[in-house]
């Protein structure tokens, strides 16, 4: 069996091998290998070489058309939304057009956006060199549920008109997609024929011109930028809507990486991912270059292996566990409760599997450290069952006087203001329902007050002048991954309160590391194990 210095060194070996295997892919994605004899013109064209059309500098035009059917032969039943007739491929632009909408539409049907990059001053469907990409602007998803205050009833005028236009609040109905983003390749890059890359060959369109093969300019509609909070319910009385344009120029290797990503999500949506879970997967792209894209890779891969070290150490800590001299009870309840909360108030704002999952799971175990902390035992009889309770030695129960005196000062602050609190979201926030109220009321409460309730152990460790029976490995990777946050706390949008509690916890966690200075190792003192190191000399020469 692997010890477990070994199974950590083995898990480390694979993290790097994966984050070696990852920067190869990415290379490979982001990296296109040129025509080899694109220097020499002559030999390019006998090479098989693809040229840029857009190198010839061609006079275009962007036209944007809208339709309920997803091909079009030409231009009848067709409305024109948008039409930019000097366009320049380098010029970055954003306009807000109303759409018409058709009955077909309103009636939960869908509506198309053909996009057209053609030369000026010919229709899309009589130029033979001209682009077109097609995007619904219509999606279907479940509405969100009506938020009222509790206390008046009161809730918004445009909700309330949404839930009369639906049957049921559990079937899903037709929302406006009201962003369309564009863009265009603008590198003068010379593709090997022989060689072309798969995921940009299905977006290109080949002509031949001379004896030279050129593709036409690469259009593309950056999908990733469609959120769910730009989404709009589409009522049977609704005749327009807006639908906001936008255009930037894109680089060869960014819209690459970015036709991998947006398959990536396509590829979660076969598998049952909601609208809103695949849109947690696209806040981490939207608005970011590609460089931040990496650190933002590296540094949530490191996160995710202190997370695992961290919780290899904690399971390991607490199943050996056998004395709860110096650790708060209190705190561990706690840390029990808030986890629970929180995993209650991500089921009840229907969060991303991906989030939920993870707290579940962390909350499973938190109860598990519950149950070792107070040395509870489970008996069946028959289908009810009945817990017992183990007793603790006069140490532990110096410990639990300790505990209890804490949370006697701590309770004079920490009720008043987590009762404050909730009582003024009762007056001036719309919840869903009263149970809606009461979950967000504690998870405000865990976020904004969690961080007192380390304050108990820090009192416990006070008055026994000791740290040794603290899980120091667990907590060592836990402030690693502290410090990460702290550095993503400055660049990455965030509420306020969280900002604030990745610092507030770094404060808790440097008064601990003041203790361990303060109160040396003493060898006589039982450590997390409930052993201590004379003991383990005694065992040791024992057995030899």
């Amino acid at each position: 069996m692997l010890s477990r210095s070994s199974f950590t060194s083995l898990v480390v070996g694979v993290f790097a091998v994966y984050v070696a295997h990852t920067c190869w892919v990415m290379y490979g994605i982001v990296y296109t290998r040129p025509c080899p004899a694109a220097a020499d013109g002559a030999a390019g064209a006998a090479g098989g070489c693809v040229w840029p059309y857009l190198a010839r500098r061609p006079k275009l035009q962007l036209s944007v058309y809208t339709t309920t059917r997803s091909s079009i032969g030409a231009e009848s039943n067709i409305d024109l939304v948008l039409n930019v007739e000097d366009f320049d491929i380098e010029s970055k632009f954003e306009r807000t057009v109303n759409v018409s909408v058709p009955k077909k539409t309103r009636n939960n049907g869908t509506l198309y956006a053909f996009v057209f990059l053609h030369h000026a001053g010919i229709l899309p469907w009589h130029d033979g060199k001209q682009v077109h990409i097609v995007s619904p602007l219509t999606t279907y998803m479940i509405p969100k549920p009506e938020e009222i205050n509790l206390l008046t009833g009161e809730s918004a005028t445009q909700q309330i008109e949404a839930e009369k236009q639906t049957n049921a609040l559990d079937e899903p109905v037709s929302h406006w997609r009201s962003r369309l983003t564009l863009n265009v390749m603008v590198e003068d890059f010379v593709f090997d024929g022989s060689s072309l890359p798969a995921d940009v060959h299905r977006y290109m369109k080949m002509v031949q011109l001379g004896k030279t093969v050129h593709y036409l300019p690469i259009l593309f509609i950056d999908q990733l930028s469609n959120r769910v909070k730009d989404l709009m319910v589409i009522n049977r009385s609704t005749t327009e809507l807006p639908l906001t344009v936008s255009y930037d120029k894109i680089s060869l290797g960014k819209l690459r990486f970015w036709i991998h990503m947006q398959d990536a999500v396509y590829s979660l949506q076969q598998f049952g991912f909601s609208e809103k879970d695949a849109d947690e997967v696209k806040g981490i792209f939207v608005d970011t270059n590609l460089y931040f894209l990496a650190l933002t890779f590296f540094v949530a891969a490191f996160h995710l292996l202190f997370d695992f070290l961290a919780f290899k150490n904690d399971i390991s800590f607490w199943k050996k566990k056998r004395s709860m001299i110096g650790m708060s009870t209190k705190a561990v309840l706690w840390r029990c409760f808030s986890t629970v909360v929180i995993f209650l108030f991500l089921l009840d704002e229907q969060t991303s599997l991906l989030v939920l999952i993870p707290a579940g799971v962390g909350a499973v175990i938190e109860l598990w450290k519950v149950k070792k902390a107070l040395k509870m035992t489970i008996r069946w009889q028959g289908l009810r069952p009945k817990f017992q309770f183990g007793a603790y030695n006069d140490s532990e129960k110096k410990t639990e006087e300790y505990d209890a005196q804490a949370m006697k000062y701590l309770s004079y602050l920490l009720y008043p203001l987590c009762i404050g609190g909730a009582g003024y979201s009762l007056l001036n926030v719309k919840y869903k329902s009263w149970y809606s109220w009461l979950i967000n009321s504690f998870v405000n409460g865990v976020y904004a007050f969690g961080f007192l309730f380390m304050l108990p152990q820090l009192f416990v460790n006070y008055k026994m002048k000791s740290v040794a029976h603290l899980p120091w490995k667990a907590f060592t990777y836990k402030a690693f991954n502290t410090f990460i946050d702290d550095i993503f706390a400055f660049i990455i949008t965030m509420p306020t309160s969280h900002r604030l509690a990745c610092f507030r916890d770094d404060v808790v966690f440097l008064v601990y590391l003041y203790q361990r200075w303060l109160y040396p190792v003493d060898k006589s003192r039982v450590n997390e194990y409930g052993e201590s190191y004379e003991e383990k000399s005694k065992k040791k020469a024992h057995r030899e």
